[in-house]
């Protein structure tokens, strides 16, 4: 069972940023909606087409009133290769997240396959939706790095939720 459930505070967290800087989602909550990517790294193609997409949808997200931030447990050298080498320029770029703020999240965590690109320990990819009190609204944790869900799809699914105010669902479950 998770750690966090729907309506739950979030843990405050804070990554260095690639260009300078640190987010720290206490302070910089949008107005409707933080939109916290978890990514795998700089290794994982499928993070690239993820994070390309976000690029070209950043002024939707930011019309409906919710910030992004992209965070992986990359080293600063590693996360500032992904933002140079895969044309996401405007996305905010958090790197450093331990395994302990993974964990605190539920991140799934992997370790690197001897000779390949991925670094010993690395989370696996998820999108969370935080409300502007810090609460979770929305969570998809996943253990693999496939069939992760379109961002257009949750586009849609939040302006039903700002229209019709949609409560957070998932919120019985039992916790740990």
């Amino acid at each position: 069972m998770p750690n966090i459930l729907p309506t739950q505070a979030v843990p405050d967290f804070s990554v260095p940023l690639v260009g300078g800087g640190e987010f720290k989602l206490s302070e910089q909550l949008g107005d409707n909606f933080t939109l916290l990517v978890f990514y795998r790294g700089v290794h994982c193609p499928i993070c690239k087409m993820q994070l390309r997409e976000l690029q070209r949808k950043l002024g939707d997200f930011e019309k409906r009133g919710i910030n992004v931030v992209a965070i992986s447990m990359d080293s600063q050298e590693r996360a500032r290769k992904s933002s140079d080498e895969w044309d996401i320029k405007d996305v905010t770029l958090g790197y450093g997240l331990s395994e302990e703020q993974a964990r605190a999240f539920d991140l799934y965590i992997s370790s690197g396959r001897p000779n390949s690109e991925e670094p010993e320990v690395f989370s696996e990819p998820a999108l969370l939706l935080v409300k502007p009190d810090q609460s979770l609204y929305f969570a998809s944790i996943q253990s693999m790095p496939f069939t992760r869900p379109p961002l257009d799809e949750l586009l849609k699914g939040i302006d039903y939720a700002l229209e019709n105010d949609y409560p957070a669902r998932g919120e019985l479950a039992q916790s740990r």
